[in-house]
């Protein structure tokens, strides 16, 4: 695609956004209030806004390389921090995805160079599932199970936060775990169950 398409694509979604409603750019000048925080993957096949069936103002979004919550990564938790502490979303999302390069490149052996630090989040999640794992032959089975077991890793990591145990316990916010399957556009929900995992760190991530 030629960069000129892109404003000329721009120039048609602003027609038919104000052909449905006229003082919709000026309604979304006025603020956002998500009900939900989305953290997700940069791949280019999964967008936020379009798998959830939401408009722009709906949705708290933030992607990197396999929707990784690292403890040390400042700018994860600030978009964490603001969407929970200001924005006051009601729910929080880790979304993963079926074949997912990021995760797909942490089960090879190789080195990746730069990339070597931000995957080894994810070969440590195959690490602590390594039994589970191991157990299944084939290869694209344990890939999507390995997606999937970083999906719930990544929730955990989520609970251990402050400004995340603070809002569940004063509004009830909650966190859930997705995987979107690129071959069928299906939203699966693992069915994370928050609570049941907060109660189960309480006695050494409790920070509120």
């Amino acid at each position: 695609m030629k960069i000129e398409q892109v404003f000329k694509n721009n120039q048609k979604w602003i027609e038919e956004k104000l052909s449905v409603n006229q003082n919709y750019f000026n309604d979304l000048s006025k603020g956002q209030a998500p009900e939900f925080l989305y953290i997700g993957c940069s791949d280019s096949r999964v967008t936020a806004e379009d798998i959830m069936g939401v408009q722009p103002g709906e949705v708290f979004v933030h992607r990197n390389i396999a929707n990784v919550v690292n403890n040390i990564d400042l700018n994860v938790h600030s978009v964490i921090n603001y969407a929970v502490q200001h924005l006051e979303v009601k729910h929080v999302v880790i979304c993963g995805h079926y074949y997912c390069g990021g995760v797909k490149a942490a089960m090879q052996p190789t080195d990746m160079g730069i990339l070597n630090p931000w995957l080894r989040n994810i070969r440590d999640v195959y690490r602590l599932h390594k039994e589970e794992l191991n157990c299944i032959k084939d290869e694209d089975a344990r890939y999507n199970r390995l997606i999937e077991l970083n999906v719930q890793e990544q929730c955990i990591n989520l609970i251990k936060i402050k400004a995340i145990q603070k809002a569940h316990a004063e509004r009830n916010l909650l966190v859930h775990g997705w995987v979107f399957d690129v071959k069928t556009g299906k939203l699966i929900d693992l069915k994370i169950d928050f609570k049941k995992i907060l109660k189960g760190i309480m006695d050494i991530y409790k920070l509120t």
